[in-house]
């Protein structure tokens, strides 16, 4: 297995440069037809790799690729999870390379989408077929990997309720996530939920000239940034009513174990250009990511923005903002809450309208699985050292919709890093965790299938 993954790693990254060049966004309308080019792109990779019954699956939007091979119907039967859309690449100019024409440079790849998901998404392909050469696979594998995960996965559920035979398995196998350091493997065993919206504010029926009226109408602006700036205390608690009704606590025994991981906010602040580490009082840097719940702006505008100056008082303000949930809030609770404060607080000069967007669970998963222990057994074969089972504050919806409608945990074996700037210009995925996903994947099938027989 080692040496034929060595002998063809330059050809597995080729096919990968080939495939981020696809610009896969499904958020923009004007990428469509490339989204379904990547679809095909992945659709023909699975065929090359062994698998049967391959075909797109058509949805009310983007279509799934799914492949199978099932081996042996007394063997256990994995189902890996993963995604071929990626984020818009805006805004291009803070991108020091073309995010859709991928470079190797200092032993990364450079291109959108290279982390996620289709960097991870393609070593599963390639870990298929080095299983090929290598004589069998060990187990049942389905493989379903969708195009709509970047903008809330809004059609997969319903796939899943209509094909659960088709999608029976004994666990899934996703890799969206990442791990602490290339010296220090780790496996996410938690996730938190999502709550979005996009809100409006409405002032004057029109933009107004702010020397004839400033003063004497509510500027949408103004008004806005201070709805905002009220959501958090001075101790960056969220000040909505009841948002923490349902927050799990841990005991500080479960805290003094989440903060075991080697972390260091030096290192923190360093990586990411900041002066100083920042959130909820009386928190680890650690914990404000992991265990507890936040509350960001993820795009503010309004008025004008163009060169030069136009006064004018916007007859309009926008605002995207999310909520990352935690074990035990459910993201219907929340996004209900957050409508009923938001409205309740504007003041009688505007007019607010808050839509929600996509939503997600919490989810924690068992340490204590087979599947969990076959998937450390597996890093620790092929880095040398025990992982160690982490907290992630990512939102990846679908694991606990898996859990709704299959009845199945998932094994999050995700071999990104935290500087691979997902979502951010110059996203890039280490050559070392791409090969070395390769090397470990095969390594799972087998501890899972030896330890369920």
């Amino acid at each position: 297995m080692a040496s034929y993954l060595q002998d063809h790693q330059d050809r597995f990254l080729t096919e990968l440069i080939d495939w981020l060049r696809i610009p896969s966004v499904s958020a923009d309308p004007k990428f469509h037809g490339d989204v379904l080019k990547a679809a095909e792109y992945l659709k023909a990779r699975f065929e090359e790799v062994g698998l049967d019954n391959v075909e797109l699956c058509p949805t009310a939007g983007n279509p799934i690729v799914y492949g199978e091979k099932i081996v042996d119907a007394s063997l256990p039967t994995v189902l890996v999870y993963g995604h071929y859309d990626v984020q818009p690449a805006d805004p291009y100019e803070l991108w020091d390379s073309p995010p859709f024409e991928p470079v190797i440079k200092d032993e990364k790849i450079y291109a959108r989408g290279a982390c996620d998901d289709k960097g991870q998404v393609y070593m599963h392909v390639k870990a298929l077929e080095v299983m090929q050469q290598d004589g069998a696979f060990p187990c049942n594998i389905k493989v379903m990997i969708e195009g709509e995960e970047e903008i809330g996965s809004n059609n997969l559920a319903i796939f899943v309720r209509e094909n659960k035979a088709k999608l029976k398995a004994d666990v899934i196998l996703i890799s969206d996530t990442g791990m602490l350091a290339n010296d220090a493997p780790s496996i996410e065993v938690g996730l938190r939920g999502l709550s979005y919206h996009e809100v409006e504010v409405t002032g004057p029926n029109r933009d107004l000239h702010s020397g004839l009226y400033g003063g004497a109408v509510a500027n949408p602006i103004n008004v806005l940034c201070k709805m905002i700036a009220s959501l958090h205390d001075e101790n960056n608690h969220i000040t909505i009513p009841e948002f923490y009704n349902n927050v799990a606590v841990l005991t500080e025994e479960e805290r003094a174990e989440l903060n075991r991981v080697p972390h260091s906010d030096d290192e923190f602040k360093q990586s990411i250009g900041l002066p100083d580490v920042y959130g909820e009082q009386g928190y680890t840097t650690v914990e404000r990511i992991g265990i507890r719940p936040t509350l960001d702006v993820n795009g503010i505008w309004g008025g004008y923005t163009g060169e030069g100056a136009k006064t004018v008082i916007a007859s309009k303000a926008y605002a995207k903002i999310s909520m990352r949930l935690v074990p035990n809030q459910t993201s219907d609770e929340i996004t209900a809450l957050f409508q009923e404060h938001f409205n309740r607080i504007a003041p009688s000069g505007v007019t607010v309208k808050v839509k929600p967007h996509h939503g997600g669970e919490p989810v924690v998963t068992p340490t204590d699985s087979v599947a969990y222990k076959a998937a450390a057994d597996a890093m620790e074969t092929t880095f040398g050292k025990r992982p160690i089972p982490t907290r992630g504050g990512g939102s990846i919806p679908i694991v606990a919709m898996f859990k709704t409608e299959l009845g199945l945990d998932t094994v999050l074996l995700g071999f990104g890093l935290d500087s691979d700037a997902i979502h951010s210009p110059n996203e890039h995925y280490g050559v070392f965790n791409f090969l070395k996903g390769i090397e470990t994947i095969p390594h799972f099938y087998r501890n899972y299938a030896a330890a369920m027989k």
